[in-house]
């Protein structure tokens, strides 16, 4: 499978899990639900990819990722067409939560292949090109989906994905990827390299870097409604480019890396900017949260570019299971973050929801950190 192939069907396969989000005050106006009930849409489907990605990384550890990404995406296109046909919130809820469950397939499978068919350099390049592409799907996904809505229906927007997603799915010729050929072994022989320390801090680091991450997305639309008043589907869409000039901006991270000798000095300083990007937040001002919603974008970016290709070079485990663990790691603090702070918004207001993020936050700079003590120690 080309490279360019799978990056494109990335693109589509985040435009699932991602559309939902700016439409979220539609969802709670057409069903009549709370703020926090139709943020579920969102903590339903990372509940799944939370757990999932690390059995299916030791279920396909031996097996073709290409077969598996192509069943996944016609489960996702089917599952598309009828979220939109969906006349209730709870069938929409027993939807997500199916692509909940088919999601972390597809990821694990895109990034089990990237890490079967390169190595060293071209690992990196190509694992940092995918998390581009998860990027700019997340970005168009949710900026599309809004403007969807706003020029004809919510519900056109599924219909264009669910087509896109069949087309790409049918491409996909699993013949031409044969995966290497490992020796049987035992899930906890596989598990067994995840279990160094340095290993644990970086995936509980990464938990809190995107618990808060997708806490802020999530919540984005009613914080911009309730503390800025703004309420328009289309102009909520468009307040997401801040996420795409962040990720732009993130393109820079080998350039910085540079002026770092230790890659666990460089995630403490992410994290550190990452937290004073909430601190600023705080502020009641549009252009000022503007400023700061970028700046804590690209940090999350930098984070997560920085994280992934570092998790394959200090993991001895087969790359299936090696990502499909970052991937459980990264979406259980996603499912937490879509939700839990979603009831500290409702109850206490934006200040307290800013400050628990915060406290997130910090905890992941501690992880960072004390890691890097750890390094320097040995040296």
């Amino acid at each position: 499978m080309p490279l360019l192939q799978l990056l494109v069907s990335s693109v589509f396969i985040f435009f699932v899990l991602y559309a939902p989000q700016p439409l979220l005050t539609i969802f709670s106006h057409n069903y009549n639900v709370s703020a926090a009930t139709s943020g579920a849409l969102m903590s339903i489907t990372m509940l799944p990819l939370a757990v999932a990605p690390i059995f299916y990384g030791l279920l396909f550890a031996r097996k073709n990722p290409l077969t598996l990404l192509k069943v996944a995406m016609l489960i996702l296109s089917v599952t598309s067409l009828l979220f939109a046909l969906a006349p209730t919130f709870e069938l929409l809820l027993v939807l997500r939560f199916i692509q909940g469950l088919t999601l972390p397939a597809a990821l694990t499978a895109m990034t089990g292949f990237i890490g079967q068919q390169y190595s060293a350099a071209q690992l990196q390049q190509n694992m940092t090109r995918y998390i581009g592409s998860s990027i700019l799907g997340g970005y168009l996904g949710r900026v599309l989906a809004a403007n969807f809505a706003s020029w004809f229906t919510w519900q056109s927007f599924y219909f264009v994905l669910a087509l896109a997603l069949l087309i790409l799915a049918l491409l996909i010729k699993p013949k031409k990827c044969q995966p290497p050929v490992r020796q049987a072994e035992s899930p906890k022989a596989y598990l067994k390299p995840l279990r160094e320390p340095l290993i644990v801090r970086l995936f509980l680091g990464v938990f809190c870097m995107f618990f808060c991450f997708a806490a802020l997305m999530n919540y984005l639309p009613f914080i911009l409604q309730d503390v800025f008043g703004i309420t328009d589907s289309k102009t909520i869409g468009w307040v997401y480019t801040g996420y795409l000039i962040g990720a732009i901006i993130s393109m820079t991270t080998p350039y910085l890396t540079r002026y770092f000798n230790n890659s666990w000095l460089w995630l403490s300083t992410l994290f550190l900017v990452y937290c004073t990007a909430l601190v600023v937040m705080q502020l009641p001002v549009l252009s000022v949260f503007l400023i700061a919603f970028t700046l804590f974008c690209a940090c999350m970016f930098m984070i997560h570019s920085s994280a992934s290709p570092l998790a394959n070079k200090l993991s001895d485990a087969p790359p299936t299971v090696t990502n499909g663990a970052y991937v459980s790691f990264y979406y259980s603090g996603g499912a937490l973050g879509s939700f839990l702070p979603g009831l500290i918004l409702q109850r206490f207001g934006y200040h307290a929801f800013l400050l628990g993020l915060l406290l997130v936050c910090i905890t992941g700079l501690i992880l960072s950190y004390s890691a890097y003590k750890q390094e320097a120690s040995r040296c």
